[in-house]
């Protein structure tokens, strides 16, 4: 049976219905539509594919998939492009100052096509670890109906009878300049550990991120969890085109999905997989085109009160493939709602709240990625939030796999993440100190780089347990070890982690989420009169444009004034 839709209720009628629409009309004639084609609904397929690396070569192959069950459920898909800013390239350079920013150029750049051509619909398609957040942004703040979808996780490599990926190699170029590894052996590695298409196949960002779109309810159950290189993943392709066609009929948005509760789910699903540090900055991100008060506090509390039960690298054992072929994502949302975790009433993009999703999952005990509620690998959540007098707005800290949650030492600053990566690997660190590496928060980097590359190092020397390392930027969901992100205020702002002094010393308490430093409050104001402004390079373009607009790490660090400040929604116009 054929789908009929009124197309004077949807947005694309700006560009199809009526005498003065011949010319638009024109153009979509020139691409091969059909007049019954221009008067079903327009559906923007958007991916993050390019050349950058493995994450996105295989988007573009789904998203002709998606486009097919468009088609079959009875709309005119439009698809179209994105960038992304791919993490593993931009590690350790300035290059890394483009990834979070990218992550709002993803946001706008959908809407400004969404707005310019008038889409009724989007299903997005994305790879890498900025890619996943910067299209569910954009779904929420334009609130037509939307479907997301997952690119997959990488195939983990092998070398010499083990799994090993990217951040073994990051590893390894400590171990390397420590002398535990040769140039022979890092060369293998490199050539084996990243063995095909997909983002990275540990619980970083990338797949913490296709969680919590399957937690939230704006993907497909099961969407997040095949590789990418698995053809079955054309399949949810098929089945999110067709989903999307459903939530126009029956007028589903994703404010109806994304709401405070969902929120909550998703930041239950980060700390139960021991998720990125990451995710605290997106939640509220997304939460923020909504409307909604969400921010890093709001996010740790979730935290503090969720078991860590999936048993993931990299302070596990098992990578995103494995989690799928235990059960996937609604294994573990089964579980935790099962535990009294999540709220089941929320809605999905299946028309179905998430407790009717789950309704025929069980628990599976033969397999060992995910943990039951009474038997967690601990009982509270694999990512803590931190307060005190060196982060009054907060900061965070990725504790799975961690044995000691406390750590005391003297501050040894960097105010740039080169001048302390080039300490580490030069072995000028004395061990017990705490490396501050400031000024690359979202505004005084610009772009809140994280700090892989250094972190990986201290790892392959051996001296993890021996060094903490604190900043105002980011780290990857890739970092383990005593780091800790997103410290706030930052140090470009006049932030305590811009008045620290060599020597001056650090408290670190995960388990009890303290971050201090000990001096007086009075030293402090001192130092604050004192301290003035950095000056920086990025004086034009678009880092200085985004330096300009960034809010803080707390809130998301996000650029415009969100669901609170509109005057309306694109959907309604």
């Amino acid at each position: 049976m054929t789908r009929i839709f009124d197309k004077t209720k949807l947005p694309s009628r700006h560009v199809t219905e009526g005498r003065a629409r011949a010319p638009h009309r024109s153009y979509y004639y020139a691409m091969g539509l059909t007049a019954e084609d221009i008067a079903k609904p327009f559906v923007g397929v958007v991916s993050c594919w390019n050349e950058a690396a493995p994450c996105n070569i295989a988007l573009m192959r789904q998203a002709q998939s998606v486009k097919a069950g468009v088609k079959e459920a009875g709309g005119t898909p439009r698809e179209f492009c994105t960038i992304t800013v791919t993490d593993g390239i931009a590690m350790g350079h300035q290059g890394m100052k483009s990834s979070l920013v990218s992550r709002e150029v993803i946001a706008d750049s959908v809407e400004l096509t969404v707005r310019g051509h008038s889409y009724d619909a989007i299903v997005g398609i994305a790879g890498c670890d900025k890619s996943l957040p910067g299209l569910m942004m954009a779904m929420v703040r334009l609130n037509v109906p939307s479907v997301f979808m997952y690119g997959g996780s990488i195939l983990p490599g092998r070398v010499k009878g083990r799994d090993v990926t990217v951040v073994d190699i990051f590893e390894g170029v400590g171990e390397n300049a420590a002398g535990k590894m040769s140039d022979g052996d890092l060369h293998e590695l490199e050539i084996h550990a990243c063995p095909g298409a997909g983002a990275c196949g540990g619980q970083f960002t990338a797949n913490t991120m296709a969680c919590v779109s399957e937690a939230m309810g704006l993907a497909l159950p099961y969407s997040a969890g095949p590789p990418a290189e698995y053809q079955s993943r054309d399949s949810y392709g098929v089945a999110s085109g067709k989903a999307v066609m459903d939530l126009i009929e029956r007028r589903i948005r994703p404010r109806d999905i994304v709401t405070r509760k969902s929120l909550e789910n998703a930041a239950v699903v980060v700390a139960a997989t021991g998720g990125s540090t990451n995710g605290a900055l997106h939640l509220p991100a997304i939460a923020h085109e909504a409307g909604i008060d969400f921010d890093l506090f709001a996010v740790a509390e979730i935290f503090k009160r969720t078991p860590y039960l999936a048993d993931l690298k990299p302070g596990g054992r098992f990578v995103a493939k494995d989690m799928f072929g235990a059960g996937g994502v609604p294994l573990l949302l089964r579980t935790l709602l099962d535990g009294g975790f999540l709220h089941g009433d929320c809605m999905t993009v299946t028309g179905k709240t998430l407790a009717e999703n789950l309704r025929d999952v069980k628990f599976d005990p033969a397999q060992q990625v995910i943990r039951p509620v009474s038997n967690p690998l601990s009982p509270t959540g694999g990512v803590v939030g931190l307060k005190g007098s060196l982060a009054p707005d907060g900061a965070i800290v990725k504790v799975a796999g961690m044995k000691n949650l406390q750590f005391r030492g003297p501050a040894r600053c960097f105010d740039c993440e080169e001048d302390a990566f080039a300490a580490v690997q030069e072995r000028r660190i004395v061990k017990g100190e705490v490396i501050v590496i400031r000024y690359e928060g979202p505004k005084g980097g610009p772009g809140m780089r994280e700090m892989l590359s250094t972190t990986a190092a201290i790892y392959g020397q051996g001296n993890s347990e021996h060094f903490a390392l604190i900043t105002d930027g980011r780290f990857s969901g890739a970092t383990r070890g005593m780091c800790v992100g997103h410290v706030g205020p930052e140090a470009a702002v006049g932030g305590p982690i811009g008045l620290l002094r060599d020597g001056d010393m650090i408290s670190i308490d995960a388990d009890k989420g303290v971050l201090d430093v000990e001096l007086s409050a009075e030293e402090l104001a001192r130092r604050k009169a004192a301290w003035k402004p950095r000056t920086t390079i990025y004086t034009s373009g678009v880092l200085h444009k985004y330096a300009q607009g960034v809010g803080p790490a707390r809130a998301g660090a996000v650029t415009h004034p969100g669901g609170k400040g509109e005057g309306h929604v694109y959907a309604d116009i």
